[in-house]
């Protein structure tokens, strides 16, 4: 995901035909020439500078593994207790002809997911090739999807199984994420907004390694189903980040991002089922506000549930993380970790 102004009005629904292809500008990368070299130092949480960032905590290491976008690249920083981070490392770069004779011109909102023994990425592949049809005064519609990798470790190699994105590539998605469903594998993405104007959360079962989608896609719910989001100026509304964590009660909780007053803004959807297939409800109040969102929700070794977003939504995006409380109902925000005694 991409594009950050910290004018929202340019930021996701601005005047398009001057603007590069661009799904959400919610989850542009920043390329900051400084951060572009594999480095071994140590650093504090509070100065990494990193958008659309995913921790995967590893049992068998006792690691965290904090992965983000890097222009055409996906780095990667580890931790042994949140608050300092050795890296970064670049844990994959994409052949040329990862799509074909597609040219993918970068990579956007990765998540690193352990299943059944391997480690997968999901992530989106963005390039300028057009479709055949595009709309008058409008963004770009063009080759943009959610893509698997696999690989034996946390670190890569990572292999794409296919040339093409999981769901069917002549949709516009993103942000794809892993949920497994009594034993059964999905796919979650986002079905962009730049296609559809209006945003949706969808999901794919996946074959049992992940290699492919089994099924077509299923909508979940709209953006504008939510009573935080706000229309944005081209009458658009935005669809980021699926995540998902069965609750205490049961239930089903998804973490999402969209456009609210605050600017970018975090909310939660509910299914009362415990299942995929809902129904969908949003919680009236969203769990951040504070121009920040593309969470992500991991347990630490001690068992905290915790929550790590990018805030703010523009070149100052860095990792902030949060410990949250599961309710039953919903998920609330008890305080932020700073990494301090």
């Amino acid at each position: 995901m991409r594009r950050f102004i910290s004018i929202f009005a340019l930021l996701v629904c601005a005047s398009l035909s001057s603007v590069a292809p661009a799904a959400t500008p919610a989850a542009a990368p920043m390329p900051r020439r400084g951060m572009m070299q594999d480095s071994d130092e140590t650093t504090p949480l509070s100065q990494i500078r990193m958008r659309d960032v995913c921790i995967l905590p590893d049992p068998v290491s006792k690691t965290y593994y904090m992965i983000g976008p890097g222009g055409r690249s996906v780095r990667q920083y580890t931790s042994k207790d949140l608050a300092t981070w050795q890296g970064p490392h670049t844990i994959f770069t994409p052949p040329q002809d990862v799509w074909g004779d597609i040219p993918v011109g970068g990579i956007w909102a990765p998540e690193l997911h352990a299943y059944k023994g391997r480690y997968y990425l999901f992530l989106t592949f963005d390039t300028r090739n057009r479709f055949p049809e595009q709309w008058r005064n409008w963004r770009p519609r063009v080759t943009r999807g959610s893509a698997i990798l696999g690989s034996d470790s946390p670190s890569g190699p990572f292999t794409a199984f296919q040339d093409h994105a999981t769901p069917p590539a002549d949709m516009m998605t993103l942000d794809g994420t892993l949920w497994v469903e009594d034993g059964v594998p999905h796919m979650v993405f986002a079905h962009e907004w730049v296609q559809i104007t209006i945003g949706t959360i969808e999901y794919v079962q996946l074959k049992d390694d992940l290699s492919a989608a089994v099924t077509e896609p299923t909508r979940l719910f709209d953006a504008q189903d939510a009573p935080w989001a706000l229309k944005q100026s081209e009458g658009c509304y935005v669809t980021d980040a699926p995540y998902l964590r069965k609750s205490k009660s049961g239930k089903l909780f998804m973490t999402w991002s969209s456009f609210g007053k605050g600017g970018y803004t975090t909310g939660v959807a509910v299914s009362d089922s415990g299942k995929l297939a809902g129904p969908w409800t949003q919680r009236p109040e969203p769990i951040y506000t504070d121009d920040g969102g593309h969470a992500m929700l991991f347990d630490t070794f001690d068992g905290k549930l915790m929550m790590v977003l990018h805030s703010p939504n523009g070149r100052g995006a860095r990792p902030r993380i949060f410990e949250l409380e599961d309710t039953g109902e919903t998920l609330r925000v008890l305080r932020e970790f700073t990494g301090n005694p």
